[in-house]
């Protein structure tokens, strides 16, 4: 029974150990001044400028590609606005799936400038209905935006 209590223990410990490391590793990439680089996705968004936020404003916040075969790769640009009051920088965006690749501008967007985000889907491997998201990660005071993508993706006859 000791032996099992003493494994315990230095497995804990061990774990303990690795956890705080990785987390101070983190906490020491962390810049104090907002010279930020845009695009580590560990790196935190631009604090508020004075109490005022950026806005981030999509044109649409879905896009249905319709109907299309199997394998396809299809692209679609979400244009978007920053309406707010401040710089607004996008720091990541990622896809629900590996299949949704986001593409965003890693420069910040001045208030009333317009900017794209350019989401590729690939299909293969897929059929029926599929419903895809983009989680946005920026300096808004919400900090996230998720715009969708969706598809009806017909099989090929020898996939059936």
């Amino acid at each position: 029974m000791n032996k099992k209590l003493i494994l315990f223990v230095v497995t804990t410990l061990f774990v303990m150990t690795t956890s705080c490391k990785k987390e101070e590793e983190k906490t020491n990439d962390i810049q104090s001044d907002t010279n930020i680089v845009a695009d580590s996705p560990s790196t935190p968004t631009l604090p508020p400028t004075e109490g005022k936020y950026p806005e981030l404003t999509f044109e649409k916040q879905e896009h249905d590609f319709g109907t299309i075969k199997q394998g396809d790769k299809v692209t679609y640009e979400f244009k978007f606005k920053n309406t707010g009051q401040a710089d607004l920088l996008i720091s990541d965006a990622k896809g629900s799936c590996g299949c949704t690749v986001p593409e965003y501008p890693k420069t910040p967007i001045k208030p009333g400038e317009d900017g794209k985000l350019k989401v590729s889907f690939d299909s293969s491997g897929k059929s029926g209905l599929n419903t895809k998201s983009v989680t946005i990660t920026c300096n808004t005071k919400e900090n996230n935006k998720i715009i969708n993508i969706k598809a009806n993706i017909e099989a090929s006859p020898t996939t059936k």
